[in-house]
């Protein structure tokens, strides 16, 4: 809030006043989501230069949260790695692929980084509403643990 408060008028003051009291503290409330999926009390935290990084485990998968900033511009990605690359038979990999993203992915979905097949979803932190952080990582979590023995276990390494 403006020091000091003579210079704003009083809408301008009550636009500021409710501005700051009503923006979401998105970290404290991906850390209270993270500790209703949690196992083990695996969660741990990196904050770095205001980029905050999570890892948690769910079921047989390790979890990553990645929150660049609170600003607008900012955002915020939920992913887990689910296989390692090179995969036996990968073209009809990369269509069993697809086929998910098209039928059972909801906001996430599968791609490919660092030779690892992850599940994986990105947004802004504009407008992004605690019921949205929820789900966002409650689906990748999910989606990433229902995924990866399957995937290990048809496609595994070549």
């Amino acid at each position: 809030m403006t020091s000091n408060q003579e210079t704003l008028t009083p809408d301008e003051f009550i636009d500021e006043l409710i501005s700051e009291t009503s923006a979401p503290n998105h970290v404290e409330l991906i850390e209270s989501v993270i500790s209703t999926l949690e196992q083990d009390d695996s969660a741990m935290v990196s904050h770095t230069d205001g980029v905050y990084l999570w890892k948690f485990k769910y079921g047989s998968v390790q979890v990553f949260i990645r929150l660049t900033g609170l600003s607008d511009e900012d955002t915020i990605t939920v992913w887990s790695s689910v296989l390692k690359l090179p995969a036996k038979d990968e073209p009809r990999l990369m269509r069993y692929l697809l086929e998910l993203n098209c039928t059972s992915t909801f906001e996430a979905r599968f791609g490919i980084t660092d030779n690892q097949v992850v599940v994986i979803s990105t947004r802004t932190v504009a407008e992004l509403s605690p019921g949205e952080i929820s789900r966002i990582i409650t689906i990748v979590a999910t989606i990433a643990d229902d995924n990866d023995d399957v995937l290990i276990e048809e496609f595994g390494v070549a």
